[in-house]
Parts: structure tokens; sequence; C-alpha cells
């Protein structure tokens, strides 16, 4: 379940780029990799890359350029919209690390 949740969310983002001229710009050149660590010991990893993000992958990656850290509860309240990101973290439900131009970045998934 939670699989296919981040892989609709995945392709929103990726229609969402693919229409916003100015987004797409934002972010061409930019590679980076994302982990999302589920407090359950559930891991899945993406990458961004030429204003993209490719499959949802199982696993963490070697070199996270940003590590989401949180429980399958907050993540499926982020993307139903139940939760803003900002609340979430606020209330230590989802820890970042990463640059914090990454993180800025990444807020445009919600």
């Amino acid at each position: 379940m939670m699989r296919e949740q981040l892989e609709a969310l995945v392709e929103k983002f990726n229609t969402r780029v693919a229409a916003d001229d100015r987004l797409r710009k934002e972010l061409e050149g930019v590679e980076k990799t994302v982990v999302l660590d589920l407090k359950d010991g559930t891991k899945y990893h993406f990458t961004l890359k030429d204003a993209r993000v490719g499959g949802i992958l199982d696993g963490g990656a070697d070199r996270a350029d940003v590590t989401i850290v949180s429980d399958r509860q907050t993540v499926e309240g982020l993307i139903s919209g139940d939760i803003g990101p900002f609340k979430a973290y606020a209330t230590g439900k989802l820890k970042v690390k990463g640059d914090i131009e990454d993180l800025l970045r990444f807020r445009k998934f919600f």
C-alpha cells in the first residue's frame, strides 16, 4: 500500500514538473537522492535527476542527499493532505536530514 501511494506521488510530481516551466528550470541540473526511512524498519529511496524523479526503490541508498525519517501513519497523512509537512516537522513526527535548500525543494512534493 505505501509503495503504491509513493509511486502515485512521484507520478503527480513528474506531471507537475512537465507542465510547469518555472519549476522545471529550477530543477535543471539538480541530482539528489532521497531516502524515506520508516520507523518500522522499511526504507525506500528515489533519485531526482533531469527534472524528473525515477521510480521508488526498496531499501536505503549509500549516499542520500536528503533522509526523511517518519512513521507510516504520518507519511500517509502527508500524502493524503491530512497533515502538512511543516506541522509534521514541528510536532516531531517528521525528521529530515539534509541541506536546507534541498529540503525546500522537496516540499513541492506535498
